[in-house]
């Protein structure tokens, strides 16, 4: 399809607002995180909200596009001078799957298809910046050339944060974008863009515009998510209560006197989940615990909890808690399944624990299969997070109903009523540390034996409990308009 094609089929659209999405990583097309779900399915309910959206993201060798029908737009080349050099890009195209909103993939062999992975490991930090300053760029300039003109740039982590930066600075005059207004979702505040501050040039920006603490100055470094929260016309968290932790020392990663200047144009929206029309039948719970234990070689025993952790293995996690007290776990009346990679360190104290207990295992790996088929099959699911911005994992359990045991942080706690509770949906704990984890691990497996309507009221809590996209879509939609000074369409 040629761009002036798609600028005609822009305008067929009957939609009253363009939003422009910019993020590292897309669902189904690139995942490592909660940002990829995010970014590939708020689109969809916003588009049914009358809101137009395109959705930009980079081009990696990991992406099958074969199977997503990825295809090059025609005369979609672009040069661009960045540096000492000229840099070329192309632009691909498809939609997210069974639905009408258009993915547009920014392809450059220098600094993403070249990969077959989302983020190298042991990249030179120069690198990776400028493979996000690229992308920036080449996203603002594609836009125009599309005709897309945006009502919202919607820019997430620091990976896109430079969009709302080149708005206020080498945009600022630019007539196509002088109505856009910019909106700054923060998903894990301890990911920034820190580098050195030769990064300037590269990106083509004014060192009087851009070098100062009002911007993107940060104790003699470039820090792009600072520059990020001082441009953006909204800044918004994947939960209220992270929006507000992060105002403090223990959560704020350095930007918390930051975002504390910027707590008027600061807010939290609560992530959604897809959910399916007809709820899961807990009735089949015991067909898929026999499953997990048989390829786990556990003891077939469908009255026995089964204890399920889907996670990255890295200390946000809470992994080292899962470490500290490893062998107490292993005397409790209970099984614990854990899936997932990370860091080497926790990956081999699961696997040495897995070979020396009775009741733990470990699959070191991530399959999306396997992983739903845990989910429907764990009573209980431990989610012991140092911090969580939001958290899915937990609202994934409780639709299969699998009873959250989690650290009372961010979306977690936001997400789950605590026991004993009429209307409970999980277990939480406070203290960051191995024993108040252990005592709501003591007291899930308590309730479960002891407790049984008290757990099984808890079971039917959860699975009626629902997080829906649908509901973070309208609150977004408000935030656009405020963010644009609307009070209707």
């Amino acid at each position: 399809m040629k761009p002036e094609e798609l600028v005609k089929k822009f305008k067929k659209q009957d939609k009253e607002m363009n939003v422009l999405f910019a993020s590292a990583e897309v669902a189904p097309f690139s995942k490592v995180g909660g940002l990829a779900d995010v970014v590939g399915e708020l689109p969809i309910y916003l588009d049914k909200q009358n809101i137009r959206c395109a959705v930009f993201t980079p081009l990696y060798g990991c992406i099958d596009q074969e199977k997503y029908n990825i295809t090059e737009i025609e005369n979609s080349e672009l040069r661009i001078n960045m540096g000492h050099a000229q840099h070329i890009f192309k632009l691909k195209m498809t939609q997210i799957p069974n639905t009408n909103v258009n993915v547009f993939f920014i392809d450059n062999p220098k600094y993403f298809s070249c990969f077959n992975v989302v983020y190298p490991k042991w990249c030179d930090e120069m690198y990776e910046m400028q493979r996000y300053v690229s992308f920036c760029l080449a996203t603002l300039e594609y836009a125009k050339l599309l005709n897309f003109k945006p009502d919202i740039i919607h820019a997430n982590d620091w990976h896109t944060s430079m969009l709302p930066i080149y708005l206020k600075t080498n945009y600022k005059y630019d007539e196509f974008y002088k109505d856009t207004k910019s909106i700054f979702t923060i998903h894990n505040l301890a990911y920034q863009g820190e580098c050195d501050k030769a990064i300037i040039d590269f990106a083509n920006m004014r060192w009087d515009n851009v070098w100062n603490d009002q911007c993107i100055e940060h104790y003699g470094r470039v820090n792009w998510l600072k520059g990020a929260l001082y441009c953006a016309d909204k800044i918004t968290t994947v939960s209220p209560r992270y929006a507000q932790e992060i105002l403090g020392g223990d959560y704020g990663e350095g930007m918390d006197y930051t975002l504390r200047g910027q707590t008027y144009k600061l807010c939290g929206i609560l992530n959604g989940t897809k959910y399916d029309k007809k709820n899961f039948n807990t009735k089949e719970k015991p067909k898929y615990k026999e499953e997990i234990q048989k390829m786990f070689g556990l003891p077939l025993n469908p009255h026995r909890p089964l204890i399920a952790m889907i996670s990255r293995l890295v200390y946000q996690k809470g992994m080292d808690l899962i470490d500290f007290c490893k062998f107490d776990l292993m005397n409790q009346p209970a099984d614990f399944v854990f899936l997932g990679t990370g860091e080497e360190g926790y990956q081999n104290m699961l696997i040495w624990a897995s070979n020396n207990s009775p009741n733990i295992r470990a699959w070191i790996d991530f399959k999306t299969d396997l992983s739903e088929t845990i989910y429907k099959a764990s009573d209980l699911f431990l989610m012991p997070s140092l911090f969580e911005p939001c958290g899915i994992s937990q609202m994934i359990a409780m639709k299969f109903g699998s009873v959250p045991i989690a650290r009372a942080t961010g979306g977690l706690d936001d997400t789950i009523i605590s026991y004993p509770n009429p209307n409970a949906t999980g277990f939480k704990f406070l203290g960051y540390d191995a024993q108040s984890m252990l005592n709501e691990i003591k007291n899930a497996i308590w309730t479960y034996y002891d407790r049984k309507d008290d757990f099984k009221n808890m079971i039917k809590n959860c699975i009626n409990t629902k997080f829906t996209w649908e509901n973070s879509a309208q609150k977004y939609k408000f935030l656009y308009l405020d963010a644009l000074n609307r009070k209707n369409f």
